[in-house]
C-alpha cells in the first residue's frame, strides 16, 4: 500500500500547475460537460500511467540493483529540479477538433498532453522503484484525478486559490528526498 499512497501524493502534488490540469480548465471552460471531460481524463490517465508504469516495471528488469538506485536516486533529484519550472499551457493543446465530441476530444488532447509530462515520467520512476506495478498505476492515477477533476467542476476558483509556488517547493521537496533516500539505499 505504501506504493500506492506515495504515488498519489507525489502526482497530486506535481500535477499542480500542469499544463495538464491547466488543459483540464480549458477544457472545462470551453466545453462545459464536466462528466465527459473527467471521465475522459480518467481513461487517458490510466491508459498512460499503465503504459508508463509498464516501462518502469520493465527497467527493473534490465538493470541491476545498484544501477538502478544510482538511476533512481539522479531521477528523482532531476525532478525535484524540474518542479520548480512552471508549466504553460501551449497553444496546440487547445487546438482539438470538437466533431470528435467531448469525451473522446478529452481523452485524445489529455493523453497527448501527457506524453512526456511530469506526472508521466514520474510514474515511469514510482513503478521502477517499487514492484507493486498495479498499486503505483491506480495511485497516479488517482492523484491525477484528485488534482484535475475538482479543476474541472471548480475551475478559475480554486486555480486561484491554490498558492502554486509553495506546492512545487513540496512537490520538490518529496522528490528529492525520494532521490536521496533512494541513493542511500533506504526502502
Amino acid at each position: 500500500m505504501e506504493a500506492f499512497f506515495v504515488s498519489t501524493g507525489i502526482v497530486a502534488l506535481a500535477e499542480m500547475g500542469d499544463k495538464t490540469q491547466l488543459l483540464s480548465l480549458v477544457l472545462a471552460a470551453r466545453f462545459r460537460k464536466p462528466w465527459p471531460i473527467v471521465l475522459g481524463i480518467l481513461v487517458a490517465t490510466l491508459v498512460n500511467h499503465a503504459l508508463a508504469g509498464a516501462l518502469g516495471a520493465w527497467v527493473t528488469t534490465q538493470l541491476g540493483p545498484d544501477v538502478l538506485r544510482w538511476v533512481l536516486g539522479a531521477s528523482f533529484i532531476a525532478m525535484a529540479g524540474w518542479m520548480l519550472i512552471p508549466d504553460k499551457l501551449d497553444d496546440e493543446d487547445t487546438k482539438d477538433n470538437p466533431r470528435l465530441g467531448v469525451f473522446v476530444t478529452t481523452v485524445i488532447v489529455f493523453f497527448l498532453a501527457e506524453m512526456g509530462d511530469k506526472t508521466q515520467i514520474a510514474t515511469v520512476m514510482l513503478a521502477a522503484r517499487y514492484s507493486e506495478y498495479i498499486w503505483v498505476v491506480a495511485g497516479t492515477t488517482l492523484g491525477m484525478m484528485l488534482a484535475n477533476a475538482p479543476v474541472v467542476w471548480l475551475g478559475e476558483r480554486i486555480v486561484k486559490r491554490v498558492p502554486l509556488k509553495v506546492v512545487h517547493t513540496v512537490s520538490a521537496i518529496v522528490f528529492a528526498a525520494l532521490g536521496v533516500l533512494a541513493l542511500a539505499g533506504v526502502g
